[in-house]
């Protein structure tokens, strides 16, 4: 048997939530077009006939302009130091930059294997991959090199059978019906932030986050009841949120409830408000309410 645990890391917009989606077969977390969306370190588990892999998906590793951002930042690389096998996962389909430099300079001391994994190959001509792969190859050793696309699974049967090569020999670390350490309130507060990335633009998906106030198990009825609340920084984004007549607001809610009841399998009642919390990024005390991690100890 094999088991240990895998971390992905890289840059914003890398793919490496749906990836893990893509691995785990369901929705552990939230995707967006937006950088930045994955803000805390995301758990996922899966058996296989001969093994266990803990997947852990982190927050996009970038230059950080707030608090909420050095923790998001910190986590990942943290992830570095604490698993068995490390999967940097690069958007093979834009220009190596600045940010994919970082990231390489990062893994320097990186003592464990480090598989590079080459994302969106869905977006590309296979020739583009060659040059790519020669610029990672001359600037690190690593592994393996995978070109995936993890949208629509081309490449990540491979991925995962070399995941399980370089694992330690263990039992499983999970009971066999283990999905996630997630809460479902966090759950309940990525859902509704989803959909608040969809539908805005500008500084409102990095200026916003959500927090469940209540949350009301199944009554009579079988209605679980959610009272959320939207956090913006300034008095100026609440009408954006909010929308003409509410329209905003309500579209947000009717599509995170329609998504919360097919993950609870019952019927939700959802209850959204908007507040303001002037910079909010930088408030320590907010920030663990909100439930963005730092490294632990």
């Amino acid at each position: 048997m094999k088991a240990g645990f895998v971390s992905f890391v890289g840059r914003p917009n890398a793919g490496k939530s749906t990836l893990l989606n893509q691995i785990i077969g369901t929705k552990l977390a939230i995707v967006s077009d937006k950088p930045q969306t994955t803000r805390n370190r995301i758990l996922g588990v899966k058996p296989y006939p001969h093994g266990q892999v803990v997947f852990m998906d982190t927050p996009g590793i970038h230059r950080p302009l707030h608090r909420m951002n050095v923790r998001m930042v910190d986590l990942a690389l943290d992830s570095i130091h604490r698993v068995d096998v490390l999967a940097v996962i690069v958007d093979a389909s834009q220009p190596v930059g600045g940010g994919d430099r970082f990231v390489i300079r990062r893994l320097e001391r990186a003592k464990l294997p480090v598989v590079l994994v080459l994302n969106k190959i869905d977006r590309m001509a296979k020739p583009k991959l060659l040059p790519v792969m020669a610029w990672y190859r001359a600037h690190r050793e690593f592994e393996a090199i995978v070109p995936v696309s993890a949208l629509t699974g081309d490449g990540v049967p491979e991925l995962e059978s070399l995941f399980l090569k370089h694992l330690p020999d263990g039992e499983p670390l999970y009971p066999d019906d283990y999905l996630t350490d997630q809460p479902e309130r966090v759950f309940v507060s990525e859902t509704v932030r989803e959909k608040l990335l969809q539908h805005t633009y500008d500084e409102i998906p990095f200026s916003s986050a959500v927090i469940v106030d209540r949350f009301q198990e199944s009554d009579e009825r079988g209605v679980i009841r959610l009272y959320c609340s939207i956090i913006v920084e300034q008095a100026s984004q609440k009408p954006i949120v909010l929308g003409r007549g509410g329209s905003m607001i309500k579209r947000i809610g009717t599509e995170a409830r329609l998504d919360l009841e097919r993950f609870f399998d019952a019927k939700v009642y959802l209850d959204l408000h908007v507040k303001i919390r002037a910079e909010w990024r930088e408030n320590d005390r907010l920030l663990d309410d909100l439930g963005v991690q730092g490294p632990r100890d």
